[in-house]
């Protein structure tokens, strides 16, 4: 049995004994860089509708200010601890202050795009608030964009739950695939990212 399927189950009691406000909570979960999948809430969440214990507008409404307030604690502890960390720490990770010059300058530039299309990616829409508050980005701008990409994410996910009804559990089947590929992609660009640091420390 894979994570997001394990997980499923427990979504789906803290769902049916909490109703909208368990879909609230998890998707604040979802949003920070804890491993609840939407994939596993959304679509059961559609289950839901086509039974009619919830609304369309209920769900989309909590989902989406859950993904938001989710985000903002994530945005929030990079903001106020990421540099900290990387001033005191970074020496350990290979970071210093060139790299958080390159991140604020990144999302200065490309912020509001990043925002909105990682909401659509598995794994990195659970930790992409944290750089997003590292850089300090424009907080309208991430509020709107995130509200947005989840948006239109969990109005996806809810409508295919909506459709497939009580088969919902396949859309884990294929998002567990993805997560592994999302996942080797990020092992390979850290591995990548030290090797690069490193050969910069080792030239004279």
């Amino acid at each position: 049995m894979g994570l997001t399927l394990f997980l499923a189950g427990h979504v789906t009691n803290l769902i049916h004994q909490l109703g909208l406000e368990g879909i609230f909570f998890l998707m604040i979960t979802e949003s920070m860089f804890l491993p609840t999948p939407s994939e596993a809430i959304m679509p059961f969440a559609g289950f839901l509708i086509a039974n009619g214990q919830f609304t369309f507008f209920g769900v989309i409404l909590f989902s989406t200010l859950g993904s938001l307030i989710g985000s903002l604690i994530s945005y929030y502890i990079g903001q106020f601890g990421g540099r900290p960390f990387v001033e005191k720490f970074g020496k350990y990770f290979l970071l210093n202050r060139e790299d958080l010059a390159k991140t604020e300058k990144y999302f200065n530039q490309r912020g509001e795009i990043t925002i909105f299309i990682s909401r659509f990616i598995p794994v990195i829409r659970h930790l992409i608030s944290l750089p997003a508050g590292l850089a300090k980005m424009n907080l309208f701008k991430f509020c709107l964009y995130t509200i947005l990409g989840a948006g239109l994410w969990n109005t996806f996910l809810a409508v295919v739950g909506f459709y497939l009804k009580q088969n919902w559990e396949q859309i884990i089947k294929y998002s567990e695939a993805l997560d592994l590929l999302v996942l080797a992609a990020i092992i390979i660009g850290i591995a990548w990212f030290f090797k690069k640091h490193l050969n910069r420390k080792s030239k004279p």
